[in-house]
């Protein structure tokens, strides 16, 4: 397939989600790289932190959230939930039509998600080794969070 043929155009990473069973080390570690604190879910084991203009996401993976990916790291678990790439334009129907052309297994959130830019929308997809990529749109006039 050409590049003419997709309907969207990549701008960059969005945000990277790590999965940790040493919340507060990867924490003290990236507010030492430089990063801040953002927004915190405690609820969800969820912290995100500003990367420049990306988002590092560190989730506690005895959490809400990381106990979806199994394990913690370690030898058996990993620690890349998935990462996000910003697309543009978002146009749901032509990425989910490109994205079953790939044969690719995919899944639309029925909510806006946060990311480095606010709240928009989000289509996940796996690559053929089965990691998670979020194409990432842009954000919502609507900033409020969904109800989760």
């Amino acid at each position: 397939m050409t590049d003419a043929a997709r309907p969207f155009s990549l701008l960059r990473l969005d945000h990277v989600v790590l999965r940790t069973d040493k919340v507060e080390a990867l924490l003290t570690f990236y507010q030492a790289l430089g990063c801040e604190i953002v927004r915190t879910l405690a609820d969800f084991g969820l912290h995100q932190l500003r990367a420049g203009a990306s988002i590092v996401d560190i989730i506690d993976a005895h959490g809400a959230l990381g106990t979806r990916g199994g394990a913690a790291p370690g030898t058996e678990g990993r620690n890349m939930d998935h990462f996000a790439l910003r697309i543009d334009p978002f146009d749901a129907p032509a990425i989910r039509a490109y994205l079953s052309s790939l044969d690719a297994e995919f899944s639309e959130l029925p909510f806006p998600l946060f990311g480095a830019e606010g709240y928009g929308p989000s289509i996940y997809v796996k690559d053929p080794d089965g990691n998670t990529v979020e194409l990432k749109g842009p954000p919502n006039a609507d900033q409020t969070p969904p109800s989760l």
